[in-house]
């Protein structure tokens, strides 16, 4: 067989009814459903060749949502210039177009191109960004955002959750605000978290977390927003999410909150020319870090508990 195609895939979905990115026997995923959408239009069982399969730049957990997602997938040479059929259009074009008329609605996939050399998804990404959505009064409760933006009862005090989170920024051990893995590091470089309260747009009124990092241990941007709520409703003082940083141990008070106001908004690479030193670095940094999504389990209500 000829060298394969390194496809870069770029997607977003509404994570509401996934069981996250990861693939798993018997539930609905994000890559589950995408591998079975590329398997059908590329014909794979039908040529004799193995299903595709997918490397995503970011997991993202059940229920969590992505507008920016990046992934790639390695594809035959044959199945990639049979994809225009008779049509005048590109390959990534029609892959697109294709993959439109056979994935659910909750998924789409918006752009398909051969990606650059040394292109890899997950480890020549430079950064991840991630947004958190909170309606923390009655009149900012939007029933048609329901599954994008979290409720709360207590109103948040926005501009002490933001000089509460500034001091986390750097290149830290977030134990403290990672769910652990045996022999897994929690060092991350978190490059910015700060909260802001729009004053106009779609996210008006509402407060909303930007969280900025190299990579995310699992549940650290939820066990974030959870530490910035406590000093936001005045339950813990403005100091205490950096002495929970600084103990490096899980805090029965982080309180990870739930998925519905997460969002993965952009994933960030370097030059062309530096993807493929970037992916060599990271991955010999990295290979003992997957982090692998929970199975679903039932949603909590859609106002937090407190």
């Amino acid at each position: 067989m000829n060298e394969l195609i390194r496809v870069r895939l770029d997607l977003a979905y509404d994570g509401t009814r996934f069981a996250g990115w990861a693939r798993q026997p018997d539930l609905r995923t994000v890559q589950g459903t995408l591998e079975a959408g590329l398997a059908q239009v590329l014909r794979s069982e039908q040529r004799g060749l193995p299903a595709p399969r997918l490397t995503v730049a970011g997991r993202t957990d059940s229920g969590v949502h992505a507008r920016g997602q990046v992934a790639h997938v390695d594809v035959d040479p044959e199945g990639w210039a049979a994809l225009p059929g008779r049509s005048d259009r590109s390959p990534g074009e029609s892959l697109v177009t294709r993959l439109g008329g056979v994935l659910p609605g909750d998924l789409v996939v918006r752009r398909a191109a051969p990606a650059p050399e040394g292109f890899d998804a997950r480890f020549s990404a430079l950064r991840r960004r991630y947004t958190y959505r909170i309606a923390d009064a009655p009149g900012l409760r939007d029933p048609l955002r329901r599954d994008h933006v979290l409720w709360t009862r207590k109103a948040l005090d926005v501009a002490a959750m933001d000089a509460a989170v500034r001091p986390l920024v750097g290149l830290r051990d977030f134990a403290a605000y990672c769910k652990p893995r045996p022999g897994a590091t929690t060092i991350r470089e978190l490059q910015r978290i700060a909260w802001e309260r729009p004053a106009d747009g779609p996210d008006a009124g509402l407060a909303v977390a930007h969280v900025v990092a190299d990579a995310f241990c699992h549940n650290m941007v939820r066990a974030l927003v959870g530490a910035s709520i406590a000093v936001g409703e005045g339950r813990r003082p403005a100091g205490w999410p950096a002495e929970l940083l600084a103990s490096r141990r899980r805090d029965a008070g982080v309180f990870v909150v739930p998925p519905e106001g997460l969002c993965l908004e952009e994933i960030t690479f370097p030059p062309d020319a530096e993807l493929a030193a970037r992916a060599d670095a990271v991955r010999a940094k990295r290979m003992d870090e997957e982090v692998w999504d929970e199975p679903r389990r039932p949603r909590r209500s859609r106002t937090a508990a407190r």
